[in-house]
């Protein structure tokens, strides 16, 4: 079946990656910006970085048939420097209009500074004078409520926000609902020893239903697989669900959310 992972770093992966995603049928690939394993020392690696995003990765996944479209910001990591942070982010408007770029992302809280906070408003503040859409990452483990609950808090500030054009990804079992009943999108990460297995992201589709839902492998630079959206929907045949179900979570939901993006085409 054909499908799009739409949260995947593929600047952590090598081209061997991209042939298996296209054999599994991958249609479409968005890269949010993030952190590189490492932090950065200067602005100036972002800006490598943001041209690796734009100019590089797109003819890396072209050789082998997919689409690759990307998201900007400073990750929440490395935005408990707000001097630092404002650089970087001084540098995303000279990006903000290549073809590829669909929004802002994925910002957020990582250990829930009011530092953090702060920059994650910024950029909310950028999207909207762009108006574009925003892609959010929630924090790991034990951080992963209280973080949400500020930054569902905080979004809540800004009245002009269109909360259908929000996506709040790494959603588990104690925040899915939150995200959904405030009207936003919700993005489950399937990860091997974290955020959301196979089975317990499936758990969250039948506990919720598939309506502003999606999943993604995110693999990046930890322990991940880039293939853990297709094995998931093997999963999900295998419990019993009917390919209009797989198609909804693997395809439609995520072209319905990036569509809102006139720069997302397939």
């Amino acid at each position: 079946m054909s499908y799009i992972e739409p949260h995947a770093h593929m600047v952590s992966r090598t081209t061997d990656d991209y042939e298996k995603l296209a054999i599994a049928g991958c249609e479409a690939i968005c890269e949010p910006a993030f952190w590189a394993g490492f932090d950065r020392s200067s602005a100036e690696g972002f800006h490598d970085y943001f041209r690796q995003l734009t100019e590089y990765e797109p003819k890396r996944a072209e050789k082998f048939g997919i689409k690759h479209f990307c998201w900007l910001c400073i990750n929440p990591k490395e935005a408990d420097d707000p001097g630092f942070a404002r650089e970087v982010m001084a540098l995303i408007p000279d990006f903000i209009d290549r073809p590829t770029v669909l929004g802002i992302g994925e910002i957020g809280l990582n250990k829930n500074t009011r530092n953090e906070l702060g920059i994650f408003e910024e950029h909310v503040q950028l999207a909207l004078d762009h108006d574009l859409p925003i892609l959010i990452h929630t924090p790991h483990l034990e951080d992963k409520l209280k973080g949400t609950r500020l930054m569902l808090d905080s979004l809540a500030n800004f009245p002009n926000l269109d909360r259908g054009r929000v996506i709040i990804d790494h959603v588990e079992e104690h925040t899915v609902g939150m995200v959904l009943d405030a009207g936003y999108w919700a993005g489950m990460t399937l990860y091997p020893h974290s955020k959301c297995s196979l089975d317990r992201a499936i758990d969250i589709l039948e506990t919720h239903g598939t309506e502003r839902l999606w999943m993604n492998s995110a693999c990046d630079w930890g322990v991940s697989d880039p293939l853990a959206v297709p094995k998931c929907l093997q999963r999900m045949k295998a419990r019993g669900h009917g390919p209009e179900t797989i198609r909804n979570v693997a395809r439609d939901n995520p072209a319905a959310f990036l569509g809102q993006s006139p720069r997302f085409l397939l």
